[in-house]
């Protein structure tokens, strides 16, 4: 053993490469070397050498052994060399070399193909209003889903006649195929060509559903939009998808929400915001106003000298949260609205109060507030 070349050197990776650093430079030196591929003189003897290590490597007392005390750690086990199907291929080589020619899985028994299937679950989107979210609603969904055929009640075979069992496959859905290769015989299955996976065959489809067993239908369910409901919020009904194959349970309909934009409220999470108009006199006099609800309308006192742009806060007025953590606020944004046509007695007087805060609102270097008013600045 002491002409052997170390096993780390052999697969190119270094001695602290984990397990799937060692499995992937494995594959790829064997796809590069294996015989039926590499048609050089040498390739044969590579590929053993990269069976052998990978055997070594890919085991994990073995490559502890080999760590500490090198080829010699192995007690013999090896000293006959790998051989196609030998002990060389230790832990894993053989189902590693068939997954890589063959695809994985490709020797496993598949599953009966006459077991019930589970209908698709199905996705539609509905558009509703912010009332509608914010408060709840009943609402109507229109969509189209596959049903069992009603005249062959759902076996794709024309009223009177039956459905057979494959003779190809014998029912099961599935074919063998036998491979005979330099590393042996494997046995793969695939999907049955006759009957498509299906294990059975239609002599005479439905005229109905043309054999499919079931047909596509326009459908209506009432649906309940939960207070609190947002844009995107996902509500399922229970068995409401296609139906399923063979008997099998249908599948879930799935309706997605699109909140369309509101003139007047925006909302953020579970709180709502308005801007609402007041005049200059109840923003510097102080005042009483009605603002909107979501659900109605509410009075709101304005103090005197409220500022453009001041927020006001009407707890528990918001959206109610979906689990039921409370409910969100309202906050009214007030907005001072500026007269654009005085009369010239308004205008005087206006004048006549600037003048008593110290300000001459004739001047046009006048930066304040009634100096822009008079002048027409926006």
């Amino acid at each position: 053993m002491a002409g052997k070349r170390d096993y780390y050197e052999v697969l190119g990776v270094s001695r602290t490469a984990s397990a799937e650093e060692v499995k992937r430079a494995y594959r790829n030196l064997a796809r590069k070397y294996h015989p039926d591929v590499n048609k050089a003189p040498d390739a044969d003897a590579k590929f053993k050498e990269i069976n052998e290590a990978y055997d070594c490597l890919s085991d994990e007392a073995k490559r502890r052994a080999y760590d500490r005390y090198g080829a010699e750690g192995l007690n013999g086990g090896m000293a006959g060399g790998p051989g196609f199907g030998g002990p060389g291929f230790g832990t894993g080589g053989i189902g590693d070399i068939f997954d890589i020619f063959f695809g994985a899985g490709g020797g496993r028994p598949a599953a009966s193909a006459n077991m019930p299937e589970r209908g698709d679950d199905l996705r539609t989107d509905l558009e509703i209003t912010l009332e509608e979210a914010v408060l709840g609603a009943e609402k109507t969904v229109r969509y189209q889903r596959l049903e069992n055929c009603d005249a062959c009640s759902g076996t794709g075979a024309k009223p009177g006649t039956s459905v057979d069992t494959c003779p190809v496959c014998r029912g099961s859905g599935y074919v063998r195929h036998t491979q005979n290769t330099l590393l042996g015989t494997f046995q793969t299955t695939a999907p049955c060509g006759r009957c498509r996976g299906e294990g059975r065959v239609v002599q005479s489809p439905c005229d109905r559903c043309s054999g499919g067993g079931r047909v596509r239908k326009m459908r209506e369910v009432s649906l309940r939009i939960p207070a609190g409901a947002d844009n995107g919020t996902r509500l399922r009904r229970a068995g409401d998808g296609d139906a399923g194959l063979r008997g099998g349970d249908p599948g879930d309909l799935y309706v997605v929400l699109h909140v369309k934009e509101h003139s007047l409220f925006e909302r953020r999470g579970n709180d709502l915001y308005c801007e609402v108009p007041i005049s200059f006199v109840t923003a510097a006099l102080g005042g009483q106003i009605t603002v909107p609800l979501i659900n109605g309308e509410e009075k709101l006192d304005i103090p005197e000298g409220t500022q453009s742009g001041t927020a006001f806060t009407l707890r528990g007025k918001g959206a109610p949260d979906l689990n039921g953590r409370g409910r969100g606020n309202q906050y009214v944004i007030v907005r001072v609205k500026v007269p654009t046509k005085l009369s010239n007695d308004q205008k005087q007087l206006l004048r006549n109060f600037a003048r008593s805060l110290g300000e001459e609102p004739e001047q046009p270097e006048d930066k304040g507030f009634l100096g822009r008013l008079f002048r027409g600045d926006k």
